[in-house]
């Protein structure tokens, strides 16, 4: 019997992958030139692009706005090559228009360049020329962001600009002095709290590095070696294919940081087993759009949030990283428990072994492609080395290991491939984080951010769960339609500041805005994630976006429970109490399994499902009676369910 494998993807599931990667990833619709010179020229660009941000990461950055400067002209020149003006734009060349933006962006920075000490010198008080560079840099910023994103970031930019100008007119707490256009640029353009600005500094090292990294990874094989390991754990089990989208997607959505892509490239792949294994369209679309989005939460990399996490909050990453551990994993289980309890519910049976890869054999050809993820984490939690550092060296050690073998060894062309296919997966991110950029520097400017806080503890009414529900409905709707690290920048500069303000550590309170500028991919009416899934799957899209959050249900508490109980994130917990912590919040997802499912040995009665999820609510306080409660209602609820099994018998 022929094994199942990655590379048995059909012509037509090809051809859909394509077609959603342009529906769903803007970044997909690029120009692909006619011309050999402009088609060569771009490749060898984009490769000098990614070797600048590979080379001075190792041998250091020139002075910050320099290197921002740079870093900025070079993906916005990317971008008008890339990304035509419209759909009716052509594909096959480039118009006189994008070649002009593109000068445009590469004189901006040629300017700061020139003018450095001076541009720096009249931080404060700038001439009409650093205004009108000023004024280039924001328009072609704005241009570039509206090709790849669409109008909703650049519209939020655009209200954000007013604000700045207009805001004096505005009635209570929204009100600021006023600015006029010459102080925005200023603080936009020159201070280093606009586009050169943090959100910048992390695409230009961070992002960067950490995409490369994913892109030459994939080049080696580890996307195959991923899904045959999670075939070779789970596929044979009660419900596999749907075990090897959760466990597939979770390592690769941690990695590669976009939840769309991951959905397109692993549920090309697994979406059809889970239907032929038994599972409807609209449960294998949202198994494997909930597992996606879920990668971005998984230590170690988050899709870089974990590195961005620990710059702005200024603590070390592997802080970050232990405090995620606990609700990841608490989220990853609650996606098992549903997809275990629907396969009994439907008696879904497993793939056939015969069919599946053995583990010997996937670890044989590629397991050593773990010795990377194993040096980048040595180096990150034990060697005291930067991230950037540690991240040139990962890059390093990925493809000196890939040599081993004859399945993983990379050609001197496939890894010039690879780091101009990285430049290309960042510039959709860093234009992002440039535009994103606009509105921080308004922010920090007007003092909104903290207006905004006030705003939304007032309309909570300084009750904790208010407030917490007001800011996870901003947060999601902020995180509409954007890549996770901008949506976590955006957040974290609006919403996070409500709940430090409440007295939330500030830790929990940047993960739990994280937590749902994520859950925007996967929640309708806007939800990319698990609109091209439905795609794949040829589920309902509105269907499967709420089967996703059903799915997710889990991780839309934890936020909720390590908000109350932050022993959940570790900070400052005794061994015992941790252990505690961690089987109560275990127990209280497997409750929220059963209740979401309706089903434990046999289909649960309405009220056995409600015990269930009031069980699992109780388990969110560090309240220990609560504890007990929750505990009980869950002995309750199973032994009622065994019991209501097995009656006959007993009688």
């Amino acid at each position: 019997m022929a094994k199942i494998s990655l590379d048995e993807m059909n012509p037509a599931m090809k051809s859909k992958q394509e077609q959603l990667l342009g529906k769903f990833e803007k970044e997909s619709k690029t120009r692909q030139f006619d011309h050999y010179l402009l088609a060569q020229g771009l490749y060898w660009i984009s490769i000098i692009v990614a070797l600048y941000h590979f080379g001075t990461s190792f041998i250091g950055y020139p002075a910050t706005h320099l290197h921002r400067s740079l870093h900025v002209a070079m993906i916005l020149f990317m971008t008008f090559f890339l990304y035509p003006a419209n759909k009716k734009a052509s594909r096959k060349s480039i118009p006189w228009y994008d070649i002009v933006l593109a000068i445009a962006s590469l004189a901006v920075a040629a300017y700061v360049w020139i003018e450095y000490i001076n541009f720096i010198n009249r931080m404060g008080s700038p001439n009409t020329m650093d205004v009108v560079m000023g004024t280039i840099l924001i328009l072609v910023v704005l241009e570039a962001s509206r090709r790849i994103s669409g109008w909703p970031l650049v519209i939020l930019s655009l209200i954000f600009l007013l604000y700045g100008l207009f805001g004096r007119n505005l009635p209570g707490i929204f009100m600021h002095r006023g600015y006029d256009w010459k102080a925005l640029v200023n603080h936009i353009f020159i201070n280093t709290e606009g586009i050169y600005g943090t959100s910048v500094d992390v695409a230009a090292s961070y992002i960067f590095l950490f995409i490369m990294f994913g892109t030459v990874m994939n080049k080696c094989g580890m996307g195959r070696f991923f899904n045959d390991l999670a075939l070779a754990f789970a596929g044979s089990s009660k419900g596999g294919p749907a075990k090897v989208a959760v466990i597939a997607s979770g390592f690769l959505g941690s990695i590669n940081g976009s939840a769309v892509a991951n959905v397109v490239t692993t549920g090309a792949f697994t979406i059809p087993l889970m239907k032929k294994t038994g599972y409807s369209n609209e449960f294998s679309g949202a198994v494997e759009s909930s597992a996606s989005v879920g990668g971005q939460l998984l230590p170690p990399i988050m899709g870089a949030a974990a590195f961005i996490m620990a710059e702005m909050l200024g603590v070390k990453y592997s802080s970050i990283v232990v405090s995620a551990a606990i609700p990841a994993l608490l989220y990853y289980l609650g996606i098992l428990v549903q997809v275990q309890l629907r396969a009994s519910k439907l008696n879904l049976e497993g793939l056939p072994k015969d069919q599946l890869p053995k583990l010997k054999d996937v670890m044989r050809e590629r397991g050593h492609l773990l010795i990377p993820i194993a040096f980048l984490l040595y180096m990150l939690l034990f060697s005291g080395a930067t991230v950037i550092f540690s991240a040139f060296w990962a890059i390093v050690a990925t493809i000196a290991v890939s040599m081993a073998r004859k399945t993983t060894r990379m050609s001197i062309r496939q890894i010039l491939d690879a780091f101009s296919e990285g430049t290309r997966a960042v510039v959709s991110v860093a234009v992002a984080c440039a535009v994103v950029g606009i509105i921080i520097g308004v922010v920090s400017l007007t003092g909104f951010g903290l207006n905004m806080a006030n705003a939304i503890i007032q309309l909570g009414q300084s009750n904790l769960m208010l407030t917490l529900f007001l800011t996870m409905i901003t947060c999601m709707i902020l995180g509409m339609g954007l890549p996770s690290i901008p949506a976590y920048l955006i957040t974290a500069t609006m919403a996070a500041p409500a709940l430090v303000k409440l007295g939330i550590p500030p830790l929990a309170a940047h993960m739990f805005v994280f937590y749902f500028a994520m859950f925007a991919n996967i929640t309708p009416p806007v939800a990319l994630a698990s609109f091209a899934a439905a795609g794949l799957s040829g589920g309902d899209p509105m269907k499967t976006g709420i089967q996703s959050v059903k799915l997710s249900l889990a991780g839309f508490i934890v936020p909720y429970m390590f908000i109350y109980n932050s022993a959940l994130l570790l900070i400052d917990v005794t061994p015992l109490v941790a252990l505690r912590v961690a089987i109560t919040a275990i127990l209280g997802v497997l409750l929220i399994g059963m209740a979401t499912e309706g089903y434990l040995f046999k289909d649960m009665v309405w009220p056995v499902r409600i015990a269930a999820f009031l069980g699992a609510l109780l388990l969110i306080s560090a309240n220990v009676v609560q504890d007990i409660i929750g505990f009980s209602l869950a002995v309750l609820v199973v032994l009622f369910q065994f019991y209501w099994k097995h009656k006959k018998q007993i009688a």
